[in-house]
């Protein structure tokens, strides 16, 4: 089995894919996906770069423009200049001032279990799933 490298496949700003997208070390995208990208690496969406995808990757850096949920086990770091619109899941997520995000958050190792499926399938523990406010005169 081959050593990962730490090259990263650039998807140029004069690209435009649709579809669905994987790999398993880094993309840097600089023209504009929209479909579905599965990753075990990282992607960063460079500056004027548009992804309009469901994203599932290891970590996710945003300078550009994301529309669509995005679930990252390590982190999302919103940059700046991003703008991003849709649901963060994510292990750490990290604001730079002057990002623009619209949407739902959830963070930590449970959000991300969550996320992939581990407590989606019930909540057995009778307790209220994380951020969420207990009802009035809940035990």
């Amino acid at each position: 089995m081959a050593e990962p490298t730490n090259n990263a496949t650039v998807i140029g700003p004069d690209t435009k894919i649709k579809g669905e997208m994987s790999f398993d070390n880094n993309c840097k995208l600089l023209g504009r996906f929209e479909g579905t990208i599965r990753a075990k690496g990282s992607l960063h969406v460079a500056e004027g770069a548009v992804c309009r995808a469901e994203v599932n990757t290891t970590s996710i850096s945003i300078d550009g423009s994301v529309e669509g949920n995005v679930t990252a086990t390590d982190k999302i770091q919103l940059n700046a200049k991003s703008k991003m619109t849709g649901d963060l899941v994510a292990g750490k997520l990290i604001v730079a001032e002057g990002a623009t995000y619209d949407g739902h958050v959830s963070v930590g190792a449970e959000a991300v279990k969550a996320a992939q499926g581990g407590a989606r399938q019930g909540n057995e523990s009778g307790k209220q799933p994380q951020g969420q406010p207990q009802p009035a005169g809940a035990k």
